[in-house]
């Protein structure tokens, strides 16, 4: 007699309980299947010895049909001495459907789902995707969801699947605090880490949401951020998140133990390879005895060691460093060992998830290839390349045994990720006036590794388009190709009587010396063209045709005029300026109209050396751009421009970071041309603020006796020297990326050598005209100092400053507010 039990869990299943008389698999008779063969269900029945099926048997085969998912009911009995299966089969999806869901997407939910249409029904499947749902929103940080299954039945055993949604509200991070942390404050380390508090921002991005992996991440940020300022026994004991109901948000909570802050006390050096002499490596030392402790330049530097070791043939060194801590005194004794490290090679390398990305590309970025020795520290190297390229979410490189034992196999795991980008910027500043933009751009072109970019750009004061174009691996060498042709339009200002056309092109080429040090070499062709406003082109030394009087606007006459209206009948003789030409307008500005169209053709170079912390936000580090260029290979005109820019970042106590920024140039005549004016550098805020643009140096004083200014003329030298106080709003969330700025700025630009007569050609107006220029040329030093207001927001770089001049020349412009920004949407 058979009888039958459930499974909890399972579709309800009769198996055999009472001992069953052997049967063979032919004696099997299956009921109730539709779309699985009969064939199939009995190919679960494996018979024992003799070809017969025992107890054992029977039990497996209905363990085995239970597993497969495609039952919603499985039977088993005995009648007339043969077996019967009896099946109820699993329904058939139609469609998977969600409601309910506006913060996921569709396509975002199906892809992690299990069930799937045109699948098999399991329900417990359907719990497992209905859990999964819900943890994909948790992700987004919405905790408050709900995930409801529903199946609705339809026709020929067919059903449609439907989760409905309750997404709830966001369930972002609240606060985020610090237990232990003596040394630096909490404002300070939130800026270390990745995650952030809810602010008025989130909603533009993600980063307030808890993510269990980020906080976990963090964790090691805190750890790295410690030791790299000399804190090598810090722990970061716990990261703790706390829902709270109330306040529907988490509580973060890093503790931290500090530990002592220690300094390099000695650095040294050892070789177990005979005649490698380890002393030679020491250049190569980031560290420094009496320096802090920083765990990241000693591994930057050994890592350098032992890739210098292979380059000198020793291909199997490994550079190990060894600390020796005194507790009492606080200090570290560095020892670089150089030891022979296992002879193992690399037998191949396996590269994955690069569907669009060419596999040259990826190899390119390693400094070794197949059959080379296994250098773990260029493994890094080329890991660290990858990431930098900004192509994959994620890069992974680990390695398998290969072949042999001495071989293995380097497996590089990639995620990639968008390279395109499209952007409609627009933007105020007092220098440029309100400016549009929309740029294309596009990083890995073809999936070759080329960057691409259009701009066009339309403003209150300039107008232009550009296109770029970089290869950064010309002929499979580690040297940038770019090119860039560019149009652009600068229009008369209320500080300038003239605008601008500039059209021209510029190949370059950039070269890694070493990572922290790139020469850029650059060959630059363009054509200028000066031309006049409307308002005072059409003036000429007639004062008695009113069609041809000169029309300044009010803020040009108050600005660069000095309130002199040159249209009443006192000065109208005046500015007639009948031996420059039609129009009225500094003596170098006429004489650049005369020439029309000029050429300049030359050839520069850029060396920078960049160790600032980021390069985006830096509070440490020196950035230092040297660059000359020579004009004279062709063209109109010829000079040598040489220019310094020095920045020094350093963090002092707290949060507070110092700028230290010192800069200067030199433009050199070279050969029988005339310097222009246009050639000349022109100076304001960027030197000095409180400065309006163009606002110091030489300025055309020819009727300055009657209060008339005219253009800046730029000077051939110039230097500059600021000292600013950066420091965070500590009432503030650090990631609304709100800083204050205190500064004192001096600086000074002279020595105009531009064209100062012209030969009076045509009738003269001799009652007013003076046909020499004059000009106001002192080397007066310039200093002011202000307050600003930098914003790191999510459309874009903003900084607001207002500068008060403490001395000035007297002939300089003033402008004490500055704006300058733009957004991206």
């Amino acid at each position: 007699m058979l009888s039958g039990f459930s499974i909890p869990g399972a579709p309800v299943i009769w198996p055999l309980l009472a001992p069953a008389a052997a049967q063979s698999p032919d004696a099997i008779n299956v009921e109730g299947n539709r779309r699985v063969e009969a064939e199939t269900i009995r190919s679960y029945f494996r018979p024992g010895p003799g070809g017969h099926l025992d107890q054992a048997a029977i039990d497996d085969a209905l363990k085995e049909l239970v597993g497969t998912g495609l039952f919603q009911d499985v039977k088993i009995n005995q009648a007339g001495g043969r077996i019967v299966v009896s099946v109820i089969e699993n329904p058939v999806i139609d469609r998977v459907a969600f409601e309910g869901n506006k913060k996921i997407k569709d396509e975002q939910l199906s892809a992690e789902m299990q069930s799937k249409p045109r699948g098999t029904l399991s329900r417990p499947m359907v719990q497992s995707d209905a859990l999964r749902i819900a943890e994909i929103y948790r992700r987004s940080g919405r905790y408050d969801v709900h995930v409801t299954p529903e199946i609705i039945e339809r026709s020929n055993n067919r059903v449609d699947l439907v989760f409905t949604v309750d997404e709830g509200a966001k369930t972002g991070i609240k606060t985020i605090e610090f237990m232990g942390n003596n040394s630096f404050s909490a404002a300070r380390l939130k800026d270390v880490i990745k995650t952030h508090e809810t602010n008025f921002l989130s909603f533009l991005g993600n980063a307030d949401i808890y993510d269990p992996d980020r906080v976990e991440a963090d964790r090691d940020l805190i750890r790295r951020f410690y030791l790299k300022h000399g804190y090598a026994d810090v722990q970061v004991v716990a990261a703790l998140a706390e829902y709270d109901p109330e306040r529907k948000g988490f509580q973060v909570t890093f503790k931290i133990d500090e530990g002592q802050q220690y300094r390099v006390a000695t650095v040294g050096f050892r070789s177990n390879i005979a005649g490698f002499d380890p002393t030679t490596l020491r250049s190569l030392s980031r560290v420094s005895e009496g320096s802090l402790y920083n765990v990241e330049a000693v591994e930057k530097s050994a890592e350098d060691m032992q890739i210098e070791a292979s380059r000198r043939g020793y291909a199997f060194a490994v550079v190990r460093p060894d600390g020796d801590r005194n507790f009492e005194a606080h200090t570290v004794g560095i020892v670089f060992r150089v030891e022979e490290g296992p002879r193992t090679y690399i037998e191949r390398i396996d590269i994955r998830g690069n569907g669009r990305t060419r596999d040259y590309v990826i190899r390119r970025e390693f400094d070794l290839s197949e059959g080379d020795a296994y250098n773990r520290a260029l493994v890094d190297r080329a890991e660290r390349r990858l990431k930098n390229l900004d192509y994959f979410k994620t890069v992974k490189i680990t390695t398998e045994p290969g072949s042999t034992s001495d071989r293995v196999v380097l497996i590089v795991n990639l995620e990639e990720k968008s390279t395109g980008d499209f952007s409609v910027s627009g933007g105020y500043s007092t220098t440029d006036g309100a400016l549009a933009e929309v740029s294309i751009s596009e990083r890995n072109l073809l999936g070759r590794g080329l960057f691409a970019k259009a701009t066009v750009s339309y403003g209150q004061y300039s107008r232009g388009l550009s296109l770029s174009f970089v290869e950064p691996y010309l002929l499979d060498y580690r040297v940038a190709l770019g090119l860039d042709a560019y149009y652009k339009e600068q229009l008369p200002t209320d500080y300038t009587t003239y605008g601008v056309k500039t059209i021209g092109f510029s190949p370059r080429l950039g070269l890694a010396l070493r990572e922290d040090l790139t020469l850029q070499l650059r060959y630059s062709l363009y054509q200028q063209e000066i031309s006049l406003d409307s308002a005072y082109a059409n003036c000429n030394n007639n004062p008695s045709n009113p069609s041809l009087a000169f029309n300044p606007t009010p803020a040009y006459i108050q600005s660069v005029l000095g309130g002199v209206d040159p249209t009443n009948s006192v000065s109208s003789g005046l500015y007639g300026y009948g031996c420059y030409g039609d129009g009225e307008s500094t003596l170098p500005v006429r004489k650049e109209l005369a020439a029309g169209a000029t050429w300049t053709s030359q050839i520069g170079y850029t060396l920078s050396y960049n160790t600032v912390d980021n390069n985006k936000n830096p509070t440490d580090g020196l950035l230092i751009d040297f660059k000359q260029d020579f004009a004279g290979v062709g063209g109109d005109v010829t000079y040598l421009k040489s220019a310094v820019d020095a920045k020094y970042y350093t963090p002092l106590v707290s949060d507070l970071v110092g700028l230290i920024h010192l800069q200067g140039g030199l433009l050199t005549k070279v050969g029988d041309n005339d310097l222009r004016m246009l050639d000349h550098f022109q100076m304001g805020p960027n030197l000095v603020r409180g400065f309006a643009t163009n606002g110091i140096g030489p300025r055309d004083i020819t009727y300055a006796s009657l209060g008339a200014v005219g253009d800046a003329l730029g000077g051939t030298k110039y230097w500059g020297a600021s000292m600013e106080l950066q420091m965070p709003f500590w009432f503030l969330p650090s990631e609304v990326g709100l800083k204050g700025a205190i500064y004192a700025d001096a600086g000074s630009l002279w020595g105009y050598q531009g064209p100062t007569s012209w030969a009076a050609t045509g009738e003269v107006n001799t009652a007013a005209c003076k046909c020499g220029l004059q000009y106001d040329d002192g080397n007066v030093v310039r200093t002011s100092v202000g307050v600003g207001l930098i914003w790191a927001s999510p459309f874009g770089p903003l900084r607001f400053d207002y500068a008060v001049p403490l001395t000035k020349g007297k002939y300089d412009i003033v402008q004490e507010f500055r704006f300058g920004g733009g957004a991206s949407f």
